[in-house]
């Protein structure tokens, strides 16, 4: 049994709309921005965009699904990816529905990674889900997914999802659906990947954690006797281009802190890509080299430089890894 890894690097920004703040504190996403970020990316030769999923959050955040309907019909060629959907919260059949429906829209570049979620327990409270029940309800949820996608008649008798032999129409746009690329970083987390995944999707891992984490999942497709096939290796890697560490540093630490509602300040030592684009292309080296093929870059920092960060990663540490690419 063999996990084909594409053979490229390639790189994906992780966004959100750009925030206005009226005078009564609101936060309110502007449509022209979400053009303004997809065109930028596009332009400046990235890979893919990507969108993140919570219910409730410690910042404000949109629907991904709908953020990605709206990306695709600005961009032709970037793939499209969530990274991660928290399919626990919901039930996988109107999902399967959205995400063929996106499938379709995307002209087929869509890629969905999918979690068990648990940080915030506000999802799973808004949701009516018991965190206990959330690897159970991924898993059963993934096979659904791919069931109704088929187009075929299919029926299913899980415990979350059964129902009877009915059709979903049109099937999804890629042949068998989108793919699944599924987060986490525990042991079930890297089992579920290896025995159903399409690929794996990691974040707040070093290069030696995701070197470790990649042979479990290998060691978990072939107990399971899975086919070989195609597998997807991406990461989330924070980070933040600027003239000095220090700098960098204190950039990625202030953002995140918010964003997680915790210190985060040795966290982003251990985990980010911060410091001049030769440093941050090392540390970008050092996770292809354990198997990474897909970064998706979340720049931290001020907002108001989100953009500055994008287009300097592009002009100062793409080029010194086009040997990668």
């Amino acid at each position: 049994m063999t996990l084909h890894l594409d053979e490229h690097l390639r790189f994906g920004v992780q966004t959100m709309h750009r925030r206005t703040e009226p005078a009564e504190g609101l936060w309110m996403p502007e449509a022209e921005d979400g053009r303004a970020m997809v065109e930028l990316v596009d332009r400046l030769d990235y890979d893919s965009l990507w969108v993140g999923d919570h219910l409730s959050f410690a910042i404000p955040i949109l629907d991904p699904l709908i953020q990605l309907a709206q990306a695709a019909t600005f961009s032709s060629r970037l793939a499209l990816g969530v990274g991660v959907y928290l399919l626990p919260l919901r039930h996988p059949g109107p999902v399967a529905k959205q995400v063929a429906s996106l499938d379709h829209l995307s002209a087929g570049r869509l890629i969905l990674g999918v979690g068990v979620g648990g940080e915030f327990k506000t999802d799973f409270q808004v949701a009516g889900v018991s965190p206990a029940e959330r690897g159970a309800r991924l898993t059963e949820g993934i096979h659904v997914l791919r069931k109704l996608w088929s187009g075929e008649a299919v029926s299913h008798d899980g415990p979350y999802f059964p129902f009877p032999e009915l059709t979903m129409s049109p099937p999804a746009r890629q042949l068998g659906g989108p793919p699944i690329w599924c987060g986490g970083r525990s042991a079930a987390a890297l089992r579920r990947a290896g025995e159903i995944g399409d690929g794996w999707l990691s974040y707040v891992v070093t290069p030696a954690m995701y070197r470790e984490s990649l042979e479990r999942i290998r060691d978990a497709a072939a107990a399971a006797g899975s086919p070989d096939r195609p597998f997807g290796t991406g990461h989330l890697l924070f980070a933040t281009v600027d003239d000095t560490y220090e700098s960098a540093l204190d950039k990625a630490t202030k953002t995140l802190s918010v964003r997680y509602a915790m210190d985060f300040r040795e966290a982003a030592k251990k985990y980010c890509a911060l410091g001049r684009p030769q440093d941050v292309a090392e540390r970008l080296r050092e996770f292809h080299a354990a198997g990474t093929r897909h970064v998706i870059m979340d720049f931290v920092g001020p907002y108001e430089d989100r953009d500055r960060q994008i287009v300097r990663f592009a002009q100062e540490v793409m080029p010194l890894l086009a040997d990668l690419r």
